[in-house]
Parts: C-alpha cells; structure tokens; sequence
C-alpha cells in the first residue's frame, strides 16, 4: 500500500498532537509540589494527580518535596563562656509550606538550612558554661529551634525539631570531671555518715535521758511504797503499844511479859544477823524464854479462847533466875610426858 502525500500529512500531524497531548499532561505524585513557569516566570502551583499545562508555553519550573525531611548536621568545635572547647553535632527536621518560596527565594535549601543550623548552635552554646550546657540540652534544643525557623520562615520553610545528638568535651576535661564528680559523691557520702552519726548520738541521748527519767519515776514510786509500809508498821505497831498499855493500865501483868517477850525475841533475832559474828556466848535461860512464851499463850487464850469452854487463867511465869556463868573450859591438849634420855 502506498501512502499519499495527503495520508503522511495526516498521520504527522496526529503524531504531533499526540506529542503536544503528552507534553501538557503532567502527573504530580502524593507529597510533591511542581511549580509551573511561563517564558520563566512562576506562575501556578501543581498539586498531587493529574494536571494539565499549555505545551510549548508553561513548563514545570521546581519539583519541591512538601514531606517533613531530616537534615544531618556535621560535627563542629564550640567553645564555651568558660573557654572550654567542646564537639557538638545535632539533627534538624525541616518542612516544605510553600513551594514557590522555597525554590525562588533560596539557592540550595539544604545547604542553607545546615549552614544557617550551625551557626546558631555556635553562638548558643558558645553563650553556656560548660556545665549548664551538658546539663540543659533541652534548653539548648529550644532555643535553636525558635531561632532557626525564625530565620527560615521567609524560605516557606518550617522547622520542626532541631536535636543536639552528642557533646563532647576534651578527654583531659572528661577526666577532670570525673574526679570531680567522685570527690562529690565522697562529700555527700561523708556528710550522710555524720548526720547518721548524729542521730544515732541523739537517739541514744533521747533513749538515755528517757530510761534515767523511767528509773527516777521507779525510785520515787518505791520510795513511796516504802513510806506507805513503815507508815502502816508504824501504825500497827502504835496500835499494838496502845493495847498493851491499857492492858497494862487495866492492870493485867500478862501483857507485861508479852511485850517483854516480844523484844526480848526481836533482840535474839538481830543478834543472829549480824555479819561479823559466827558464835555468839552470853548468858540464856531457857526457863526465861519459855516463861515467856507462856505469857503470850496465855494472853493469846484470853483474847480468842481455846473454844472448849471457859478460859483459864494461866499461872504466873516463875520469875527468872540469876543469870549462869558458865567457867572457861581449857580445851588444850595435855602436855605429853617428856622421854627420858
């Protein structure tokens, strides 16, 4: 089949519109944004899907990723308020708001971000001592946030997270920090074994004085016990004088020898006490102690009764007689004959 001028006409030209079909037919993929310029001048922005320019015309001027994206930030030496020399690197997380402005107003975004990252981290942390910048890290993550999406923000840019992954001082300042750092946990130590010290002293102060005033308080109370007792003896024994002296006065001898019985016997028994004698001589009746014995039977009888009938008078004690000496006995041995040589 031969085809005609007419018929290659044709088909070049639905070629053609194919081609021009294609070339104003975009498709923008879910989080980018595609900017669109006219003889090089923006124009419109393209959103995710299908999306139509005029061929020949407008043609796709930026392909900006609108996604949050991570942007690592090197490893830089920063000196301290206090002179001290420290590496530090960090990790910004940055946003694309608005397409145009990005890709218009800044050349290389990333390498702006990362340089603009850097320069706040040194004036930051060149502004702390050494020791509130290893002890603040969150402090020192809000300010260089605040700072650089301030600075960004005419970018179409926002910065959401600006983290400082690491900070490390010289090995000879690590060194002494760590000795530092022992000497205090030795301080505190030392102070918690004193004010341990000092309450085990105080509890023991407390427990002592409590215990002294428990014992004072017994002793008193005894004490008092015992006046109670020799008040009530002594009472008993006025009470027991008082009967004796109106039996007395009433004229009843029995009562006499009773009361001289009683401390005739008491006198025995503290003689028997006593510590420093082991054997006691001294002249003793029998028939006196036992006189008297039968005086307090006697008396006994007539105040209770013997319960068989009538009391009986009891016969007078013999009175007693003159005391015995008993002479010496010379226990020694005899001497032995003597032999004759």
């Amino acid at each position: 089949m031969v085809l005609g001028g007419f018929d290659i006409v044709v088909i070049a030209l639905v070629i053609l519109v194919i081609l021009i079909l294609f070339a104003g037919i975009k498709t923008v993929p879910q989080g980018y944004r595609y900017t669109v310029e006219r003889f090089g001048r923006y124009t419109r922005t393209l959103d995710p899907g299908l999306n139509l320019i005029t061929p020949f015309i407008e043609r796709v001027g930026a392909r900006m990723n609108v996604m949050e994206q991570v942007l690592d930030i090197p490893t830089q030496e920063v000196i301290t308020k206090d002179n001290a020399s420290v590496s530090a690197d960090a990790v910004a997380f940055y946003q694309v708001l608005n397409p145009a402005q990005a890709a218009y107003q800044i050349s290389n975004l990333e390498n702006a971000i990362q340089n603009l990252t850097m320069t706040n981290i040194r004036s930051v942390m060149g502004s702390m001592d050494l020791d509130e910048l290893l002890s603040n890290r969150e402090v020192i993550n809000e300010r260089l946030l605040r700072v650089v999406d301030e600075a960004v923000g005419p970018w179409g840019i926002k910065v959401t997270r600006v983290e400082i992954k690491d900070i490390q001082p010289p090995a000879d300042l690590v060194e002494s920090m760590a000795r530092q750092m022992k000497a205090e946990r030795e301080k505190r130590a030392q102070i918690l074994e004193a004010e341990g010290s000092r309450n085990a002293q105080i509890l023991r102060a407390e427990g002592a004085k409590q215990a002294a005033v428990l014992q004072a308080e017994g002793e008193r109370e005894a004490a008092f016990r015992e006046a109670e007792a020799r008040e009530r003896l002594a009472e008993a024994e006025a009470r027991a004088t008082q009967f004796v002296s109106q039996a007395i006065a009433a004229g009843d001898v029995q009562a006499i020898n009773y009361f001289v019985a009683q401390k005739y016997t008491e006198a025995l028994v503290e003689i028997g006490k006593a510590t420093n004698a082991k054997i006691v001589l001294m002249p003793l009746e029998a028939s006196s102690i036992i006189g008297s014995l039968g005086g307090i039977g006697a008396i006994a009888k007539e105040v209770f009764g013997d319960g068989s009938g009538p009391v009986v008078q009891p016969r007078p004690p013999a009175p007693p007689r003159a005391p015995r000496t008993t002479p010496a006995v010379n226990r020694a041995a005899p001497p032995l004959p003597s032999s004759e040589t």
